[in-house]
């Protein structure tokens, strides 16, 4: 496996934090050569400004990481007055494929959640259909937003963000396009930028950035970065899998206020729980250098 790994750092560091960042490295791609597969990191110390980047720009399938982008979007209309967040809009499930126009309905065996499924026929409110699509990872929700705001607009605001290897091509399911290779794409560094600008109150605007904030840290699948952590740790994040692919981004809290960017995502697995354990340990592994250093 290529490993790259690059520090920058706002101060000059010691000796020893070096040696440190180095062994680190090591560990982390002894932990990745445990099971068979292609992993991406990239970590983000927004105290210190240190960054540890690993296979950073390594293309992968983006599976629900994609739906932090459609929230930015969704808070971007917000703020612009196109819509808010307390709007209706209908829970329908027929959506377009980007391939021919055809229409796709969603398979309730294969999303997270159910409720909106009870709902089909009636309305939700934005802010609900966001809530679901982050929380639950909904991909009934994530489709009706993705709709509402069009995939193309939410992948030009990812490069108005710097982020030029976030790809939201398409809502979820889209079988015909997925035949065709047109997925949602990410690399960890684009997922490492767009949560540092949530962190530091830039997506958007900081009310909008905070509210992200909230809503990330109500996520309901915690079996990867904060897998390990204390409990005292909060983790606002978001997950995504699909055959073979683990993903988790984040921004992870220090009980004394520190905070770091991670994101770690995988691909190619052949023994999907193994993977979610690597994971889990690298990210315990990285938390356990940020708390030692004051």
């Amino acid at each position: 496996m290529k490993l790259l790994i690059f520090f920058l750092l706002m101060t000059v560091p010691s000796a020893g934090l070096t040696q440190t960042f180095t062994d680190l490295k090591r560990s982390i791609d002894a932990e990745f050569r445990k099971v068979e597969g292609v992993f991406g990191l990239a970590f983000f110390n927004l105290r210190t400004g240190e960054m540890l980047l690993i296979n950073e720009r390594e293309m992968f399938h983006a599976a629900s990481t994609m739906k932090t982008p459609v929230m930015i979007e969704i808070f971007k209309w917000v703020k612009e007055g196109r819509l808010s967040l307390g709007d209706s809009i209908e829970v329908k499930n027929e959506f377009r494929s980007i391939v021919d126009g055809s229409s796709y309905q969603l398979d309730l065996s294969d999303d997270s959640d159910d409720s909106m499924y009870r709902r089909i026929g009636g309305k939700a409110t934005i802010r609900e259909l966001m809530y679901q699509m982050i929380t639950v990872s909904s991909n009934l929700a994530t489709n009706i937003l993705i709709d509402l705001v069009d995939a193309k607009n939410v992948s030009a605001t990812m490069r108005s963000m710097g982020a030029v290897n976030i790809r939201v091509l398409r809502g979820v399911e889209d079988g015909q396009a997925f035949r065709k290779g047109l997925n949602n794409t990410t690399d960890a560094y684009d997922q490492m930028l767009i949560l540092r600008a949530i962190a530091e109150g830039r997506a958007v605007d900081s009310a909008s950035s905070k509210a992200m904030i909230d809503i990330l840290f109500e996520q309901k699948f915690n079996d990867l970065i904060p897998a390990l952590l204390p409990k005292n740790v909060r983790v606002a994040h978001k997950t995504g899998s699909i055959t073979g692919v683990e993903h988790d981004c984040g921004v992870v809290f220090l009980a004394d206020g520190r905070r770091y960017v991670l994101v770690i995502l995988s691909k190619e697995l052949k023994d999907v729980k193994g993977g979610k354990d690597v994971i889990a340990r690298v990210s315990k592994m990285i938390y356990d250098i940020v708390e030692r250093s004051h």
